[in-house]
C-alpha cells in the first residue's frame, strides 16, 4: 500500500470522513501551491504554540521504600538517568496502592554506586501509614531553549518537521534540527525562530493534506 492510500486508509478509520471521494474532496488544495489554504485549516481544528525560549523539563520516574518515620523515601536510579539526580530537585511520590495519594518532595540526598544514583526525597508531609513502596518521578531542569511543544513534531525517518503559519491560514513545513526532548517540549537547534507560531494539535491532519498536495502535482496526467 502507498503512502496516500495509507494515509486515506488511517482518516477512514478514525471516521473524518464517510467516503473516499470526500476525503479528496476536503483536503485537496483547489489551487495548487506550496501552502495549505486556510480554508483547509479551519476544516479541522488547529491549535498553534509560539516557538519560544523554555525551561525544558524531564521527569525521571523510578520507585522506592519509606522508611519508619514515613518521610524518606529511597531510590535507585540507573544510568544514564542516573546523571540527572541532583540534591535539590523536586519530586512527587505517589502510593500504588492509592493513587489518589500524592506527596510533594524534594531530593536531599544523592550517593552515586557502582554506575547508579542513590537518592534520599524527603516528602513534605507524612506518608501513609500502611504503604512501603511508592513510584517517585523527579523533575529535572534540562535547561532554557528555544523549543516547541512534543506534539507539534512530526518525525519522518531521520527528519523532524513542524508546520509554521508564515501567513493567516497559510501552514507552511519547516525542517528543523531537534535537541534535547523533555516531557513536554522539544528543544530546536535550527529551522525555527522565536515567535513562529507552529500547528500542535491538528498537525497530522495538516502534514496529510500537504503529502496528497503533492502527489497530486506529480501525478502522472491520464
Amino acid at each position: 500500500m502507498n503512502r496516500i492510500s495509507t494515509l486515506v486508509v488511517f482518516l477512514l478509520a478514525f471516521g473524518i470522513v464517510g467516503e473516499s471521494q470526500g476525503i479528496r474532496e476536503r483536503i485537496r488544495l483547489k489551487n495548487p501551491s506550496t501552502t495549505v489554504s486556510e480554508a483547509q485549516g479551519i476544516d479541522v481544528t488547529l491549535t498553534l504554540s509560539a516557538a519560544a525560549v523554555r525551561q525544558v523539563q524531564q521527569i525521571v520516574r523510578t520507585a522506592g521504600t519509606i522508611d519508619k518515620n514515613r518521610k524518606i523515601l529511597t531510590t535507585t536510579v540507573p544510568m544514564p538517568d542516573a546523571a540527572l539526580i541532583k540534591v535539590g530537585q523536586r519530586a512527587r511520590a505517589i502510593a500504588p496502592e492509592s493513587k489518589s495519594s500524592m506527596f510533594q518532595a524534594r531530593v536531599t540526598r544523592v550517593v552515586n554506586q557502582n554506575g547508579r544514583a542513590v537518592a534520599e526525597i524527603t516528602l513534605s508531609g507524612t506518608g501513609l501509614a500502611d504503604v512501603d513502596h511508592y513510584v517517585a518521578e523527579i523533575t529535572v531542569e534540562l535547561g532554557a531553549f528555544l523549543s516547541v511543544p512534543n506534539e507539534a513534531i512530526i518525525e519522518e525517518g531521520d527528519r523532524r518537521v513542524v508546520y509554521v503559519e508564515e501567513q493567516k491560514g497559510n501552514y507552511v513545513p519547516h525542517q528543523i534540527e531537534g535537541g534535547v526532548q523533555g516531557e513536554l517540549y522539544t528543544a530546536v537547534v535550527s529551522g525555527l525562530k522565536e515567535g513562529d507560531q507552529v500547528v500542535t494539535f491538528g498537525s497530522f491532519f495538516i502534514d496529510a493534506n500537504h503529502k496528497l498536495k503533492v502527489a497530486d502535482q506529480t501525478a502522472p496526467t491520464p
